[in-house]
């Protein structure tokens, strides 16, 4: 019988999930290099780019059988379509925001994700939420609310954001399969329609691929830039406890916010210098419920030890 992996936070662990969260705040900049380029085409390039990288991955590591058994499996390759299409319009939502100057919605979509699963989970598996946890939801409804007032809209990049990655991680909960898997099984089942995109592009004109260097060069590097940190995450997160995994999210939403003010000059006021803060606030009170509940749940299963005597 196999044993668990210990619950305790290893310095290889932490290395990886920092890398991996570090390089996604920044991934703004790259993202901003190829705003001429629409939306839809740098996603199909990131699905084209990434199936070499998480194959040879997986061939490196022995486990591309898994991958085999998985496409033959009708239950488990439907679960892959259900998961591959909204990990899509993520990505397609945030090269949007990032493009046509709305990282900051990108970095409050983010910010509410954790808050919105927990929402989720409630509403979906009856999960009951404590106090601290539904005024954290609140606070994250009260700043979408001020924002829409303000703006005369909803803030659809942040809620698309938050929308298609929560749904996204709630179904790949049931998909059956390790991560790295997983992601080439999502890539691999959006390369048909990626590259079916990208012909019509090509025989239209409309392509920016192998038109000139630059954009070559930059359409070809989406692969690496959206393949490795998911990959150095995954298996950053097997080597860390889940409450430090829960704080170190926050790095990227914070990084792709500093990028959004200093670097693009983003404007940063009137409802957003509401909005924010109390998204923040909320995270404060979430992460403190998050402790205390792990706590309470370790003094329930670990046993007091016994004095000798």
């Amino acid at each position: 019988m196999s044993e668990r992996p210990e619950n305790i936070d290893t310095p290889q662990g932490l290395a990886f999930a920092l890398s991996a969260y570090v390089f996604w705040g920044f991934l703004p900049l790259f993202m901003k290099l190829l705003a001429h380029i629409p939306p839809a085409e740098v996603v199909a390039h990131r699905v084209i780019w990434s199936v070499p990288i998480a194959g040879a991955l997986l061939i490196f590591l022995g486990r591309f059988n898994e991958l085999q058994a998985a496409l033959k499996n009708p239950k488990m390759l439907l679960m892959g379509c259900v998961t591959a299409a909204f990990v899509s319009v993520n990505w397609g939502i945030y090269v949007w925001a990032v493009a046509s100057g709305h990282a900051l919605e990108a970095a409050l979509g983010y910010y509410i994700n954790p808050l919105f699963s927990i929402a989720l989970g409630a509403a979906v598996l009856g999960e009951r939420l404590s106090r601290a946890q539904f005024v954290a939801v609140g606070l994250a409804a009260l700043a979408v609310v001020i924002l829409t007032v303000e703006a005369g809209r909803l803030p659809l990049a942040a809620l698309g954001l938050t929308l298609s990655w929560g749904a996204y991680a709630f179904f790949k909960k049931w998909l059956p399969i390790g991560p790295n898997q997983g992601f080439l099984l999502e890539v691999l089942i959006l390369t048909p329609p990626a590259l079916g995109y990208l012909c019509y592009l090509a025989l239209t004109g409309q392509g920016h691929f192998a038109v000139t260097q630059y954009d070559t060069l930059l359409l070809l590097g989406t692969g690496a830039v959206t393949a490795l940190p998911l990959i150095v995450y995954a298996n950053g997160a097997k080597l860390l406890k889940l409450s430090t995994i829960a704080i170190l999210q926050y790095i990227a939403p914070t990084l792709i916010f500093l990028v959004a003010v200093l670097v693009f000059k983003e404007p940063f006021g009137g409802a957003r210098l509401i909005a924010f803060p109390l998204i923040w606030i909320a995270l404060v009170i979430y992460s403190i419920s998050l402790f205390r509940g792990m706590r309470r749940s370790l003094t329930q299963v670990v046993p007091p030890t016994e004095e000798a005597g």
